[in-house]
This record gives structure tokens, sequence and C-alpha cells, in this order.
């Protein structure tokens, strides 16, 4: 078995994170991530050729959990939420008469929604493209929050027959990004609340 697959009750589950940075002390004494890697094509390589190996050995998680950072200029500094839908903001092939976020030919919805399963974790929507959003550049994203993997990472699970749970916390927006450390300030915030919301997900999970 995958030494990343996590058994809780009957459902096994594989976590996924795009950075270290975002893995503090809290998450690092709960679980063992898989990294993908910052960005949408990353995100899909990677996940999408570990799932093929648990495939292969007809390991495939039941679920997969995405955690990390986003950015939002509405939503609270250090607040936690899940993602009720995801969309990717990058694709726009409106010449051609396709919705904005619609991939041509593609069987999927322009807005994917995702499971919520967590009481008094608030529902946020989230939009994940391949570009760090700051200052004006909000005012094009009709979502809650952006980061850049996560519409990614649902692809990879419906391909391989995952469900996706994406927890978030919001790291910038509410300033114009101007150096690294405005992305970082508040990681080890929400690190521990993250891996609060991890142990009310692990409670669910294991009584399904």
């Amino acid at each position: 078995m995958d030494n990343l697959i996590k058994t809780l009750g009957t459902q096994r589950v594989l976590y996924v994170m795009a950075a270290k940075p975002e893995y503090g002390a809290q998450l690092r004494a709960r679980i063992r991530p898989l990294f993908t890697g910052i960005g949408p094509v990353e995100a899909a390589l990677s996940l999408g050729a570990h799932l093929a190996r648990l495939e292969a050995a007809e390991s495939v998680p039941d679920w997969v959990v995405s955690l990390g950072s986003a950015g939002s200029n509405c939503l609270p500094m250090a607040s936690v939420h899940q993602a009720g839908t995801v969309a990717y903001r990058d694709m726009d092939a409106s010449a051609l008469g396709f919705p904005v976020g619609q991939t041509p030919l593609l069987d999927e919805p322009p807005v994917a929604s995702l499971p919520v399963l967590l009481e008094g974790v608030p529902v946020a929507s989230l939009a994940s493209g391949a570009s760090v959003v700051s200052g004006p550049a909000y005012d094009a994203v009709s979502a809650d929050m952006v980061d850049m993997e996560t519409y990614a990472v649902y692809r990879a699970c419906r391909v391989f027959g995952c469900q996706l749970v994406a927890l978030r916390g919001i790291s910038d927006g509410a300033e114009p990004l101007a150096e690294l450390a405005d992305w970082t300030r508040y990681l080890a915030v929400i690190d521990e609340r993250l891996a609060e919301v991890v142990d009310q997900l692990e409670t669910t999970l294991s009584a399904r």
C-alpha cells in the first residue's frame, strides 16, 4: 500500500499540498501529504502520475484532500474555508462560443461542485489558475478565493474516480502583493487552523 494513504474507518484518504512552506508543525504532526509543486501543470502532472500508480496497484483512495493557502479580497485573512465550487479561471475559449471557464469538447461544467462535509466551516467558491492574483486583478475574478492548483487536482480526481475535499486558508489579498513575505505572513496561523479542520474531517470520514 502507498505510504501516503491514510485509512480512516473504511475510507482511504490521500492528502495533497502544493508547497512545503504551507506544511507547518501542526499539519506535520497529523498528516503526510503528497507535494505536487506549484501551479496547475505541476499539480495535474504530480497527482495524475501518483494516482495512476495507485490505480495499477488497485489502491486508488476514496478521497483526496487538498490543503493549502488561497488569496481573497473579500474573506478575512487567516480564515479557513471549504471550497463548495471550483472553476478554471485561465480557460477562455469564448472566441469559439464556449462559456468562460469551459474547456472545449470536455464534458465538464465551467464551475464544478465539490463535496461539503464539515459543519461550522464556512463554504466559499474557489477559482484556480496559473497566475498570482493581486490588487486590481481581483476585479476579473468572480469567486471568493483564488489558488493555483485545486482545479487541476479536481480533474485528476475525476479521471481516477476519487472524491475531492478542498480546504483553504486565506493568506493574502487584503492588500496588493509586493514580496514573498506578503504570502507567508499568515501561514503559521493557517497551519494551526487547517490542522483543527483536518481533525474534524478525519472524525467525519471515520464515521462513514
